[in-house]
């Protein structure tokens, strides 16, 4: 179970890099429609959250003594963190709606953008961080206290697992609109620290590592966005070029 999770997660990386080539144009991408949006996002989500949620699908794979009721938890599972993409694709439009032509770099993009990062440190720190990401890190108890026996129950224990993710993580997607929605890169980068909070056995120092990162990012947005390696600035001549090229 553990091999086809990871295996559908490099096809999703693979998926993603195909499709959103030549689109990162930084903080605050436009999210395109809302179909072609969803889609790459239940793809993006996919690759991103597959490898970490790997130990706890093969936990009830063994618990539940079957081999296709996992199919149904890990559906259930997608289907939260769908539902969190449809939240963030309204966020997203309402707020470059509201915003206009505040939110460009220009203006007040880059300071929100920042702040964004900061903030999601911030959250790191919060009580509700550490309640969930300790479900996400002790899938055993979890497991029995949702337990439901069935393809509904399996579906239903993947939908309530996901739920404590995106209670978990967030913030650290929300910090990948910040840095670039459509960036490879940066998808990496918070993919390996979801991964890194939810697997390395080091709790606190994933936390506290997980905030100096974002405070540090955020601090780099606010004062020298150039120097952050592998930041598009938007409208950087230099990144439309390349943009252009692709």
């Amino acid at each position: 179970m553990v091999v086809v999770l990871l295996a559908l997660a490099a096809v999703g990386w693979w998926w993603t890099v195909r499709e959103t080539r030549g689109m990162d144009n930084g903080p605050w991408s436009s999210p395109g429609t809302f179909g072609w949006f969803l889609g790459v996002w239940v793809v993006m989500m996919a690759a991103m959250m597959f490898p970490s949620v790997s130990p706890t699908v093969a936990l009830y794979s063994r618990m539940s003594n079957s081999r296709w009721l996992p199919l149904a938890f890990t559906t259930g599972y997608l289907t939260t963190w769908t539902g969190a993409g449809v939240i963030a694709f309204m966020i997203g439009v309402a707020g470059r709606h509201a915003a206009g032509k505040d939110l460009a770099w220009d203006h007040a993009g880059r300071y929100i953008a920042g702040a964004t990062l900061i903030a999601a440190a911030v959250y790191e720190l919060t009580p509700l961080k550490n309640a969930c990401l300790g479900r996400c890190r002790s899938p055993l108890g979890t497991l029995l206290g949702s337990w439901r026996d069935g393809w509904t129950g399996a579906l239903r224990m993947g939908a309530v697992n996901g739920a404590w993710c995106v209670g978990c993580c967030w913030a650290l997607m929300a910090s990948l609109f910040a840095l670039g929605v459509m960036s490879v890169t940066w998808m990496a980068v918070v993919a390996g620290l979801i991964a890194l909070e939810k697997v390395i056995p080091w709790r606190s120092a994933a936390i506290y590592g997980t905030t100096l990162i974002l405070v540090v990012l955020g601090v780099l947005v606010l004062a020298a966005p150039e120097a952050l390696p592998g930041f598009n600035v938007p409208g950087d001549p230099q990144m439309v070029m390349t943009t252009m090229g692709s």
